[in-house]
């Protein structure tokens, strides 16, 4: 069980290798001193690809700028330069392309697919190739072709299986380090999780779900207020969400209503995953009261936890793989 720090957006400049130059030679025997030409053509750079895989979980191995090698020159006696090997850069499954304009290029959503990024130029041909029945001789080549120059914005479109969300302090950073034992910073500030972070649930059964815990949302976030809109957009990525509110402050049931309508002001699809409502810091004074008007509001099951304490965090555990369960049946079913 661990947790990291999750990059989910990536701008990259990449370049493909160069094309090695031709050669220019002749052949000279004991027999023949004018053999002809015999210079071999220079080897194909190699391409920047991106291929998604299941790996790697967030862009941050990734660096700025990427290159690839450069094909081999040619050598005298018709000896052919070496192709360059492709850079093959793995990326998430789940993680979109796109171009200078903002517009999609690529969407690797699926196990090892590939997008050529920036292609290698072709080698250049040495000088037997320019013979002609006028010139039989010719002192000409070809230099490498250059490689491609791009510019991309990587984003990681399936971030986790379920992301924490709450306003700030509901204890979504004491959550993640109680079900994952995680350790990412946890104080009575509000805003201590900046930037998305990752942990892994792992069961009996081998099975492994991964939460994120994103950082608070306050009301006008839609309108990019607080961390606004790059919150919004790491909640998008997430397949399920978990409500987490606290059940000690005065009346929880408008924080509910509060996170809904920044969900459903940013996306209405958003607003339409599956959700599960935590009610946190059920050991403090008034929760539990809280909690019975809550669920007498909401009409909904909430499930009632101390992260700090431990309190119901296996029956917590539990509806969470029950929820992946469902999620996954869905998706083989196609529905």
């Amino acid at each position: 069980m661990w947790v990291l720090h999750f990059v989910d957006v990536k701008q990259v400049r990449v370049f493909g290798g160069n094309g090695g130059d031709g050669c220019i030679s002749f052949l000279s025997l004991w027999c023949n001193e004018n053999a002809g030409p015999d210079g071999g053509d220079g080897g194909n750079g190699g391409h920047v690809v991106f291929k998604s895989t299941y790996d790697v979980n967030n862009l941050g191995h990734i660096t700025s700028v990427i290159r690839a090698d450069n094909g081999e020159k040619g050598y005298p006696k018709d000896c052919v330069g070496k192709n360059a090997k492709h850079n093959i850069v793995p990326v998430p499954v789940g993680t979109i392309i796109k171009n200078v304009e903002g517009k999609i290029v690529g969407d690797l959503d699926v196990d090892g697919l590939m997008f050529i990024a920036a292609r290698g130029g072709s080698g250049g041909k040495g000088n037997p190739f320019f013979v002609t029945d006028a010139q039989n001789a010719p002192k000409i080549c070809e230099y490498g072709a250059t490689g491609e120059q791009r510019s991309y914005t990587l984003e990681l479109r399936s971030m986790a299986h379920i992301g924490l969300i709450g306003l700030p302090n509901a204890g979504k950073s004491t959550l993640l380090q109680a079900i994952t034992r995680a350790r990412s910073k946890i104080a009575s500030y509000p805003f201590t999780t900046l930037k998305p972070h990752l942990g892994m649930v792992q069961y009996d059964d081998y099975v492994q779900i991964a939460i994120a815990d994103l950082p608070g949302l306050i009301p006008g976030s839609h309108e990019n207020k607080g961390l606004g809109i790059q919150f919004l957009k790491h909640i998008e990525r997430c397949t399920a969400l978990l409500f987490i509110v606290d059940a000690s402050s005065e009346a929880p049931w408008e924080h509910i209503d509060a996170l809904n309508f920044e969900l459903k002001s940013f996306s209405k699809e958003l607003a339409t995953r599956p959700q599960v409502i935590v009610a946190n810091k059920i050991d403090l004074p008034e929760a539990m009261e809280n909690v019975r008007i809550l669920e007498e509001k909401l009409k909904v099951p909430i499930i009632t936890i101390s992260a700090k304490m431990g309190t119901n965090v296996a029956n917590l555990l539990a509806e969470l793989r029950k929820l992946y369960d469902k999620i996954q049946s869905e998706k083989e079913a196609g529905t």
